[in-house]
Parts: structure tokens; sequence; C-alpha cells
């Protein structure tokens, strides 16, 4: 398929989409992650059986939709709204299949929550976890302290945020851009075709930075590390103070569910090196109090707890884990997602 490109107005902002298929063909809205835009679908949208209406658009705060901030006091509804908004303006009357990678899931569960009966199908890849990233400390989302301190905005690095301001391009450090994507975005054995890397990686730069953008604000804390949820910003929208999306497991309908996930992934896992507890444990943020007081959050088995649970509730789950992908099989195991992706939908 030909994939196109457009700015749709809606009762809530502009926003960029990358769009292919028919217009009457069956709406599949596919949701990127943070730090990313809707031309990370790109080879899936291409590649798409004939009969679909794939749209992907740049999130708030990403890519080349509207600069308007995201209230992270809300979670992910900001990016959930906009979805429906972006539907609406469309046209879309249908239920819409959802994909929805990383941060993207939560955006996806969210909208599942607030409106079940006009969603056909739930796709999550390699979705943050239902209680949120960092702050919580087992499967059922305890905090891990009260007000969630080494989550949020202050979980960021000043680093590598200025490089993307800069709009810095070059692999000079572990922490430019491009570095990071490659190391991180999927499996750093995979070698992804160079005039797309660059293209992606555009569009990785074109992200919004400080407080209402990457990584958000912040509010100090008592408690180890030090630094608290805000309440603009990304980060502060993932954190586990304010997204939570566990909720999922009561609604009704329950629309379908596929979970496809990669088994290296860095960025949702079990001891993510990018999580707090993580680094504590590892010495690279110092005063770490141990790991009775602030473990590693267990991100995959928060995923699988609330997915069996919705199970039990009576909702269809398929679970497919990608041997060897990283943060994002849609990419690094493209045909094997694609043919999992598309024998569920149909």
């Amino acid at each position: 398929m030909q994939v196109t490109t457009r700015t749709v107005d809606t009762d809530r902002l502009q926003m960029h989409v990358f769009e292919a298929g028919p217009e009457d063909g069956t709406p599949i809205v596919l949701i990127h992650g943070n730090l990313a835009t809707g031309r990370f679908y790109e080879q899936v949208m291409t590649n798409a059986p004939d009969g679909y209406r794939l749209i992907a658009p740049d999130m708030r705060g990403f890519g080349r939709t509207e600069r308007v901030p995201i209230d992270a006091t809300r979670g992910l509804r900001d990016w959930a709204d906009d979805t429906a908004g972006l539907v609406a303006a469309l046209g879309i009357g249908a239920p819409v299949h959802l994909v929805g990678w990383s941060t993207g899931g939560a955006a996806i569960a969210c909208y599942a929550i607030d409106r079940p009966s006009a969603v056909a199908s739930l796709t999550f890849i390699d979705p943050v976890s239902p209680f949120g990233y960092g702050g919580t400390r087992d499967v059922d989302g305890t905090p891990t302290w009260p007000d969630f301190a080494g989550s949020g905005g202050g979980t960021g690095n000043p680093e590598f945020a200025q490089r993307i301001a800069d709009n810095d391009r070059s692999s000079d450090s572990d922490l430019s851009p491009l570095s990071v994507m490659r190391a991180f975005y999927w499996s750093p054995t995979f070698t992804v075709d160079p005039e797309w890397e660059a293209a992606l990686l555009d569009d990785v730069l074109l992200s919004e930075t400080g407080d209402d953008g990457y990584p958000g604000d912040l509010t100090p804390s008592e408690h180890w590390p030090t630094v608290a949820p805000g309440t603009r910003g990304i980060l502060n929208a993932l954190s586990g103070k304010y997204c939570n999306w566990s909720g999922i497991v009561d609604i009704d309908p329950k629309p379908p569910v596929l979970w496809t996930h990669g088994t290296n992934d860095l960025v949702v896992a079990d001891g993510s090196p990018w999580e707090m507890g993580t680094l504590g444990q590892l010495g690279l943020v110092p005063g770490w109090p141990g790991e009775d007081a602030y473990p590693p959050q267990p991100m995959v088995s928060q995923i699988r707890t609330v997915l069996d649970r919705y199970a039990s509730a009576g909702g269809a789950v398929r679970t497919q884990m990608f041997d060897g992908s990283g943060h994002g099989p849609h990419i690094d195991a493209a045909e094997r997602w694609r043919e999992v992706f598309f024998d569920f939908v149909s």
C-alpha cells in the first residue's frame, strides 16, 4: 500500500497523520510510543493486506502535530481523547482496531476503558505497564513511595533531552538520539534501512522538549531518589501516579486483546535499565536504599497479571513473544509481526 500524509483538524487539535488503504476499509488506528511518530508504523502500513484502512497519527507533543501541552495528571487520556477526536473527524463510525506501542499501549487502553463499544480489538506492542513507568514495586502496582518518587520528569536524562533540542544527528555518544534509537527501539543486532533510519531520526528530533514535552517538570521529594512526578510532560503522564490502565479488567464489552512483546526488550522489562529501581541496584544512581525499600519494577509481570485478570473476567487474550526482538518487534521482526497481527484482526 502507498502511505500518504496530511493534517486533520479535530475538535481538540490539528493532527499530522500517516494513512494507507481505502477509506471504506476496515479501520485500524496505530498509536506510536514516546519519542516517536506515526512513521514508525510505515512498514506495517506499506505491507498490509488489502481491505484495511490504516491511520497512524503523530501524537500530542511529537512529530508534526500541533503543539498542545500534555496534562500529565490525566495519564495518557489526553492521547486517548485526541485519538477519539481524530476518529470522529475522519468520519469513522464503526468500531476501530487499536494498536498501541509502548506509551501508545496505555493510550489505547484508556480509549477502551472510556468507550469500550467503540473498539473492535486492542493490540499491545511492548506496552508501558498497566501501573505506569516507575514508582511501583509488585504485580499489583503498589507504590514504592506515597508520592511515586523515582518516576516522572525528574528521571529523564537532561543531556539526552538537550541533544534532541539541539537536533543532534551524531552517533558519538551513547546519549545521542541516534545511538539511543539503535540500542533501545529495536534489537541492537538489527540493521534498519539507512534511508528509513534517517527519516525516523528526523521525526524523533521533532519531539517537544522541556516541561511540556520530554521529560516534563518534577517535584522534589524526601524519598530516594529525591524527585517525584510533576504535572506536565510525557514522563509524568507515564508515572504510576497518573498512568493506570488496570481498570481494563472491568470494561464491558471486552474487545479481544493481542499482546506482542520482544523477549530482549530493555525498555519495558522486569528490571529495565531505564527504571530507577534497576539503576539504583546497579549503582548508577547513588543512595539506593536497597531492594526491600525500592525494588526494580516488574513491568512485564504486571502486564501479564492484568491481562490474565482480563481473561479470567471473560476477555479473549492472545500473547505472542518474539524471541530476540527488542522494544519494537513490529520493526525488527516485521514480517512475522505482521503475520501475527493481521491473522488476529481478521
